[in-house]
């Protein structure tokens, strides 16, 4: 029988989601996961912060509570509250009217959604991503419309940190009006980050060159475990007014991996044209999923209006970004004593979630197959995936790696 299926060729696995199942299927006792990018605790499991919970029960119990659909631009009190945390309440663009905020489906979908208004209603073509950069900015940007998709320099492998040389000549080769993706904080997959001397030149170039930055923000708060040093290059942008779009990502730092919790912030010079951007973004999200989810932006919202949940769930991103920290140094700590070949300073150097190791393939291959740890091929762990039950095998691994290799 005719199929018009036919002749589809089979698309590529993605990365990230290959390895989550090979690690499910592996049967090795001491297997360790460092692929996937979620939150673990020390033994390995995954975390529902208490105030999420508390905040849940109140929820369940409340009999205003209904499954109606929300706005197509979603929850007003969530996106007033997240546009506030990523701004900083006392932000001119607040206080002035200049800065509005959008609930989408996590920041994968304010990410979708800011391509498509850029390209279809701004009539931008052409974007930068950082080499290397999340694997999914360029599928998302081309799939929104964008014809162009440009790299710029960004990661140093002989030095393990930033070539922000590099990076400006980059940039001030862009074309007028290019969208420059940056990275709020927390560079995935690198881990590093400009300094704020350096943000300061990158926003010099952007200004002067008439570039329309970007910023993806999926870590605030659980980055350095400061709400406001993980929002610093955000609010200079800001403060500076230099208009850009930013989308949040509460899956990391509120743990609302599958709620899809996300805000579209934009800040403009001149209020007057929000009623109309507002217009056409109402349309485009209408075209594509219509309204968002309410159950995690609901709990988003209770807790940031609420100043005692607030400051409990501030102590639970310190709680998270502290672990993180202590695994950093761990790992180093025991490369050192090994005398693992190589310079390791690089991983306690490195902020947030992920760390570059600077492992080559052919090592990066002999973990995973040898030792049953698994990680990118770009050598990228999740640094949340390392406990005191297993830093030590891990370490003794990449000593192996590195010595063989």
């Amino acid at each position: 029988m005719a199929t018009r299926f036919s002749g589809i060729e089979l698309g590529p696995p993605i990365e990230v989601f290959a390895l989550q199942k090979a690690y499910v299927d592996d049967t090795f006792e001491n297997k360790v996961n460092l692929a996937v990018g979620a939150y673990r605790t020390s033994e390995g499991k995954p975390w529902v912060l208490p105030v999420v919970q508390k905040v849940e029960q109140s929820l369940a119990q409340d009999k205003s509570q209904n499954h109606e659909y929300l706005p197509v631009l979603g929850l007003d009190a969530f996106s007033k509250a997240a546009t506030s945390m990523l701004l900083g309440a006392n932000s001119s663009a607040i206080t002035e009217n200049r800065a509005i905020g959008i609930q989408t489906l996590s920041g994968t979908g304010a990410l979708r959604v800011a391509a498509e208004f850029l390209s279809r209603i701004l009539h931008y073509d052409t974007f930068y991503y950082s080499t290397p950069t999340w694997e999914n900015h360029k599928l998302v940007f081309m799939n929104g419309g964008f014809k162009k998709g440009c790299e710029y320099r960004y990661w140093d492998a002989k030095k393990r940190g930033i070539d922000l040389e590099g990076m400006l000549a980059d940039l001030k080769n862009a074309p007028e009006n290019a969208v420059i993706i940056l990275h709020a904080c927390a560079h995935n997959p690198t881990g590093c980050d400009p300094t704020l001397e350096q943000w300061a030149k990158i926003a010099d170039v952007i200004a002067e060159k008439r570039l329309f930055p970007l910023f993806d923000s999926a870590y605030q708060g659980f980055a350095s475990g400061d709400l406001d040093r993980d929002a610093a290059a955000v609010r200079m942008f800001a403060d500076r007014g230099i208009e850009f779009i930013c989308t949040q990502s509460f899956a990391k730092n509120f743990g609302l991996y599958n709620e899809r919790v996300g805000n579209m912030a934009i800040v403009f010079n001149d209020p007057k044209q929000i009623v109309e951007v507002k217009s056409q973004i109402t349309l485009i999200i209408r075209g594509m999923y219509s309204n968002p989810p309410n159950h995690g932006a609901r709990i988003v919202s209770t807790v940031l209006n609420n100043s005692e949940l607030y400051e409990q769930w501030r102590d639970h991103i310190r709680t998270m970004s502290d672990r993180i920290k202590k695994m950093r140094s761990g790992l180093y700590e025991r490369l050192v004593k090994l005398g693992t070949p190589g310079n390791w300073e690089h991983i306690v150097n490195q902020i947030g979630m992920f760390s570059y190791t600077g492992l080559n393939e052919k090592q990066v291959e002999h973990l995973v197959k040898n030792y049953h740890i698994y990680l990118l091929r770009s050598g990228r762990i999740n640094m949340c995936g390392l406990n005191e039950h297993n830093v030590d095998y891990v370490a003794k691994a990449i000593d192996d790696a590195a010595n063989q290799f």
